[in-house]
């Protein structure tokens, strides 16, 4: 229905005084429209409020439709974000397709780690750097997940696992690798069992603790990655560096020192962030250790 300005229309039984609008080429139509929607809205028309102050009353419908298109568009917008989500829906999140990936290419560097060390160390390295990605992914698509943080976890102990496990068969004495792996492993674990007997929902919370490193670690994202970073390198150069299945670690190492190289420098600038990794893997442990047992103590004392 259209709301004639030539002359009178009865809208609702109520009769509407023409009126000549001083704005040229006003769309008449579009008018109508919102002045009818916010009839739906409010329940009927101020008719008799349009003779004595007509452009007060337009302004009025105006807002009045305004607010009630707003609404219907964040209904609509809303009842799109919160689809009910399926299963596969998360497991078809970005970032787990990246883990799923990190997977396979771990899988296929570790099948070619002896017959082509270059081409090895290629692949885990890509796979460690997309371990950021996923993370950055998560956060830019809202896509953050328990289940992906588990595969992620899961990912980089295993890889860092195996690595540990090849340079054992490599270097002697295998005994420190093995040890890294276990300190690695316990620390990590009892990390993630502290975490969810605390109620936390990152096992990188950790803003109660009263250890300055530990603290610096976690809730510095710059300093994590480069003590990350750091520590894998070490390990993959020490494992390109491996000529035979009888390397002497303290050989290397002490080979390495002798002459200021690049690759000197390197491995000086890794040592140091690997340090600062297995010291927070320490501390790591006998917080959490603490934690489980408090736990304990608690459990035992409620009534």
């Amino acid at each position: 229905m259209g709301l004639g300005f030539g002359g009178p229309e009865a809208i609702h039984g109520r009769h509407v005084s023409a009126v000549k609008c001083p704005l040229s080429g006003f769309d008449f139509e579009i008018f109508n429209f919102i002045f009818v929607t916010n009839c739906l809205c409010s329940g009927g028309l101020l008719g008799y409020e349009l003779k004595i102050n007509p452009w007060k009353s337009v302004a009025s419908s105006y807002r009045h439709a305004r607010v009630w298109f707003k609404k219907e568009v964040s209904m609509a917008k809303k009842s799109v974000t919160q689809r009910r989500l399926t299963k596969l829906d998360v497991y078809l999140y970005i970032p787990n397709i990246i883990g799923y990936i990190r997977v396979l290419m771990n899988c296929f560097a570790f099948a070619q780690c002896f017959s082509n060390k270059q081409l090895f160390s290629i692949l885990y390295f890509v796979s460690f750097v997309c371990d950021g990605v996923d993370g950055w992914c998560a956060r830019k698509f809202n896509q953050v997940s328990t289940f992906g943080a588990v595969l992620d976890m899961v990912t980089d102990r295993i890889s860092t696992a195996c690595l540990l496990v090849v340079l054992s068969q490599v270097y002697r004495p295998g005994l420190v690798f093995l040890s890294l792996l276990a300190l690695d492993i316990a620390s990590h674990w009892l990390q993630m069992y502290s975490t969810f007997l605390l109620g936390k929902a990152s096992h990188k919370d950790v803003k109660d603790s009263t250890n300055w490193l530990f603290k610096a670690y976690y809730g510095n994202r710059m300093f994590m990655a480069y003590c990350c970073v750091a520590c894998e390198v070490l390990y993959i150069i020490l494992f390109l560096l491996a000529k035979n299945e009888t390397e002497s670690l303290i050989d290397v190492l002490t080979g390495l020192a002798k002459h200021i190289t690049p690759l000197s420098v390197l491995v000086g600038l890794s040592l140091f962030g690997w340090a600062v990794k297995q010291a927070v893997n320490l501390i790591q442990l006998k917080t959490a250790a603490d934690v489980c047992v408090l736990h304990d103590i608690n459990k035992k004392q409620s009534p």
